[in-house]
């Protein structure tokens, strides 16, 4: 079978996983949201946390749950980075440096997962399950109860009220992510994914010295940090590591987890807001970018361009032979248009238009499918954005929903569409300006550029994942990523959750002749459009000067 057959299998079978998964899963989403009902387990958190969770929150009080809650999630995982040599099951492993332990506990609780040490060099059992594992269900549970909230944002009227946060938190937790999460655990390790905690020992020779491993929960943390689209992995090497992904199986598996749920909630939001049609336009939008991005990417790092690449059968530079072009391609736009930030190849080996495209899908807001929950409150701005240009085009004040988009809504996406390019433009300036940050590149020119513009891109994105060319463990890049990645997260949650106020504080407006079908094919043609035409004139210069001049000089 030749390896673009091979490819396209893999895609198809993907596919097909994810088709099979979407109504069931979209459906229990929906109805864990909207459900009376409390668990006796989820009414014992409630109880430990002083939670009352029948009381409805206006858009402030939902907004200082989901700051208070990871501002406490932040102090606590710095804290215990900080006191891991005084911890038991630490393997011996001394405490993080401040910086670096400021940056981790960000890169964590903003569900970036950007990781600037060695993983099986630096964190002990203790920190890897007691501390960023909790962060990689919480983290991720967060983003769905803010999507929830712009959800019940378009379904509500007449009303300021937007459901209870810690209801939201504790039902994601408990009711969605932890089920998968068991049952992918196991499936992972039957595939052969490691699932101890041994401690350090020798294993092989290798020219006359012998290398050191050390066990770890890796299948559990494995399991969450793709469904969560979270990222962190356990080893240095993520999921190129065949402790964490150890065949082509485990690596369709990993992938399937990364895109379920993002896909799944378009389903959940159109049946919490009464219009399933709705819901399949957000998809069929989210399915256009993520297939067309998936076969350009193929494309690029399927062409021949020379002998080597003949006899490898395409660039397998920085890939592994076990997952090939096709696995790799499939999970890299997978991992770039999510949160995830998880790579099971290195990205700086890509060619130059390879590198480009993971880039420009961070770039696009990671909202195809995007983040759990991130994706999909992402995707909706952006179709505010759309129905206000299309208002604009016919002249009529524009509509999404039933409500109408009027100066406050649209300053809100305003705000939300510029903070995340203005992080990444800003700080990835001032690093190419100043000769300290330099220093930290493996390469110059173009690639050199590409470093850096990726680093900022993900971390303010919440991506996580590196270029690969990049020493990030300084005290500059530690610092100012892990502030673009705080910022990145939660000023855009910000204006999310006002503009779920103001919508839910609206009278519906009637549906006339003249309002946009936006359950249509022409207006997901139309949002396609919009974000990749918004993306292009923000980002086009500096990718010009970095991924396209280094693809149009090979």
């Amino acid at each position: 079978m030749s390896p673009v057959l091979a490819g396209v299998l893999q895609l198809l079978a993907l596919v097909a996983a994810l088709a099979l998964a979407y109504r069931p899963l979209g459906d229990h989403m929906a109805g864990v949201y909207s459900s009376p009902k409390h668990l006796r387990v989820e009414k014992w958190i409630y109880k430990a946390i002083g939670a009352n969770p029948a009381t409805e929150m206006r858009w402030p009080a939902y907004l200082r749950g989901v700051l208070g809650f990871s501002l406490v999630s932040v102090l606590f995982l710095y804290l215990m980075q900080r006191l891991q040599g005084s911890l038991p099951g630490s393997l011996g492993f001394s405490s993080i440096d401040p910086d670096q332990a400021f940056n981790t506990a960000a890169s964590f609780v903003a569900n970036t997962n950007w990781q600037s040490y060695y993983g099986e060099q630096a964190m002990g059992h203790v920190v890897q399950t007691g501390g960023l594992a909790v962060q990689n269900f919480v983290s991720a549970a967060v983003g769905m109860t803010v999507a929830v909230a712009l959800v019940r944002g378009f379904a509500r009227s007449r009303t300021g009220e937007l459901g209870n946060f810690w209801a939201d938190l504790v039902r994601g937790t408990v009711r969605i992510l932890l089920p998968i999460a068991v049952v992918g655990a196991l499936v992972l390790v039957a595939c052969g994914a490691i699932q101890n905690f041994s401690g350090i020992h020798e294993v092989g020779q290798f020219n006359g010295s012998t290398q050191q491993w050390n066990g770890g929960a890796v299948a559990s943390q494995e399991v969450i940090k793709e469904l969560g689209t979270n990222g962190g992995g356990y080893f240095n090497a993520n999921s190129s590591h065949p402790f964490e992904n150890p065949n082509a199986f485990s690596n369709l598996f990993e992938i399937f987890l990364i895109l379920v749920i993002p896909f799944a909630l378009t389903r959940t939001f159109g049946r919490m807001v009464g219009s399933l049609k709705q819901g399949y336009a957000i998809l069929a939008t989210m399915a256009t970018i993520w297939l067309g991005f998936t076969a350009l990417m193929m494309w690029t790092e399927f062409s021949h361009n020379g002998p080597a690449f003949d006899l490898a059968g395409g660039a397998m530079e920085g890939k592994e032979t076990r997952f090939g072009i096709g696995g790799s391609s499939i999970f890299a736009v997978a991992t770039t248009l999510t949160s995830t930030g998880a790579v099971n190849s290195f990205h700086s080996s890509y060619t130059g238009f390879g590198g480009g495209i993971t880039m420009l899908g961070m770039q696009l807001g990671e909202i195809a499918p995007g983040g759990v929950g991130s994706g999909l409150y992402g995707m909706l701005i952006m179709a505010i954005i759309a129905v206000f240009i299309a208002g604009l085009m016919v002249g009529r004040t524009p509509e999404y929903l039933g409500k109408k988009i009027g100066t406050r809504q649209i300053k809100f996406a305003a705000c939300y569409i510029l903070v995340t390019p203005a992080l990444v433009l800003c700080f990835t300036a001032a690093a190419m300006a100043l000769p300290t940050p330099a220093d930290s590149m493996t390469n110059s020119g173009a690639h050199g550029f590409s470093e850096i513009l990726y680093a900022y891109s993900s971390g303010a994105n919440n991506n996580g994942s590196a270029f690969a060319g990049l020493n990030a463990d300084t005290q500059w890049f530690n610092s100012t990523i892990g502030i673009a990645m705080l910022l990145g997260r939660f000023l855009p949650m910000v204006f999310v959750l006002a503009l779920a106020g103001s919508l839910a504080e609206q009278t519906p407006v009637p549906e006339t002749v003249g309002t946009l079908r936006t359950q249509k094919p022409l207006f997901t043609g139309l949002l396609v459009g919009t974000i990749m035409i918004i993306t292009g004139l923000t980002y086009f210069p500096a990718l010009a000067l970095g991924p396209l001049a280094e693809g149009l000089a090979s």
